[in-house]
């Protein structure tokens, strides 16, 4: 099942991905601006996730997932693979809602899962190979995608991928099983004074954004995801016209990176249950550190000049190995302080913020500042819009450091022995 929902995560995060690979086709086909490249990756995906995430969160907190993760994952694909018949700019928008669909459905699902097929100290590294699926998506989008696009074009590279994830979604829905739900113990005192207990009135939205150690959760993962989606979706862009590279090239060097990304992510979820073991706090203490050695390593790299080229690489390898650490290690600090009956919900919660800021706001503002930049300094406006768009990772370190300091105390209440 691991396997499974890594694979469809893979296969979604490289629809989402291929945009980004296949921006220099697309805008010289129809002749787009950055900004209305921004529109087109972000605004569909926004939109859609916007209105399903939660809701789709809360269904699988009550209904059975497998199937809401292979309907989803399945039905999105579909759509994504839909837009190669695209016309211009409204058909890549809604075929971008596919991509929101796949996850909004499936992502916050398969956390909820896999929480309940693994045992509290394993799931900072279940959650890193999950998470893996990701780096993984982007890796052959960026490998395969200009291979692809050169060979049969850009329309077919974005329908081969789409209709990857029907066959992986149907796979998922006739050969797994639904996980029994596990509980987490909690005592009289725990009833009595956490805000995250089960009410008849409250909406989980509400419980789940009361606690402290939550809310801090989710606003330090909006920031990141708004930061380094931004990264992602325009540097393979960046690379092309900043070092004037072709399209495979610039590819090639972005695979690389998601190579390390891999390679972090897997390393980093070992990492925190490791040190966590040791001393709880490090549950969120790994995606500070991780964030701010990232943030050194992506500014330097957005700084250099375009003469240090191998210097500029070696920072840019540097960032992808550090940037994905917060993630599992983040989405299973949730699964460990939320019951049971929000789990989804509340990875839904940073999901959504992900995909309204990171894959929806995110394009956009990113590419608007790249035409108000180049109109300034010509040509190097997408450098200075990515580099105003990391300064995000700033206020995420600062939040995920208030996080930590509430983090114990919600774990040990979460996990008091049932009264």
């Amino acid at each position: 099942m691991l396997m499974l929902l890594t694979a469809l995560s893979a296969v979604t995060f490289m629809d989402r991905q291929i945009l980004a690979v296949l921006l220099q086709p697309i805008k010289q086909e129809f002749g787009f601006s950055d900004l209305q490249i921004g529109l087109i990756t972000g605004l569909g995906f926004a939109i859609t996730f916007g209105l399903l995430g939660i809701p789709m969160g809360r269904l699988a907190d009550r209904a059975e997932r497998r199937s809401l993760v292979a309907w989803c994952r399945g039905i999105g694909g579909g759509i994504a693979a839909l837009g190669a018949l695209a016309a211009g700019s409204s058909g890549l928008t809604a075929s971008r809602a596919g991509a929101a669909l796949g996850d909004a459905g499936g992502g916050a699902a398969s956390m909820s899962m896999l929480a309940d097929l693994y045992a509290p100290h394993e799931r900072s590294r279940v959650m890193s190979i999950f998470g893996m699926g990701g780096s993984a998506g982007a890796m052959l989008a960026l490998l395969a995608g200009p291979v692809l696009a050169e060979l049969w074009g850009w329309r077919v590279t974005m329908a081969l991928v789409g209709l990857s994830s029907v066959v992986l979604a149907c796979v998922l829905r006739w050969t797994v099983s639904e996980p029994q739900r596990t509980m987490i113990g909690r005592g009289a005192k725990a009833a009595a004074t956490s805000p995250l207990v089960p009410t008849q009135r409250t909406p989980a939205v509400v419980l789940i954004w009361r606690e402290p150690v939550t809310r801090w959760l989710i606003i330090g993962a909006a920031c990141a995801l708004f930061a380094n989606l931004s990264f992602g979706a325009w540097n393979t862009a960046l690379l092309a016209r900043r070092f004037e590279l072709s399209l495979r090239d610039a590819g090639w060097i972005s695979a690389g990176a998601a190579l390390f990304s891999v390679g972090g992510a897997l390393f980093s979820g070992w990492l925190t249950d490791r040190m966590a073991q040791r001393d709880l706090r490090w549950q969120i203490g790994v995606p500070v550190l991780a964030l701010s050695i990232s943030s050194v390593l992506g500014f330097g790299y957005l700084l250099t000049g375009t003469e240090h080229f191998n210097l500029s690489i070696a920072l840019l390898l540097g960032y992808a190995l550090f940037s994905p650490w917060w993630a599992s290690a983040t989405y299973a600090a949730l699964s460990l302080v939320v019951p049971s009956s929000r789990r989804a919900t509340a990875s839904a919660m940073v999901l959504m913020s992900g995909a309204l800021l990171g894959n929806g706001l995110g394009p956009i503002v990113a590419g608007w500042l790249s035409d108000f930049y180049n109109s300034y300094r010509p040509g190097d406006g997408l450098r200075l819009a990515i580099l105003t768009m990391s300064c995000f990772m700033l206020p995420s370190i600062f939040a995920f450091s208030r996080a930590m300091g509430h983090y114990p105390n919600a774990y040990r209440l979460a996990h008091a022995p049932a009264a």
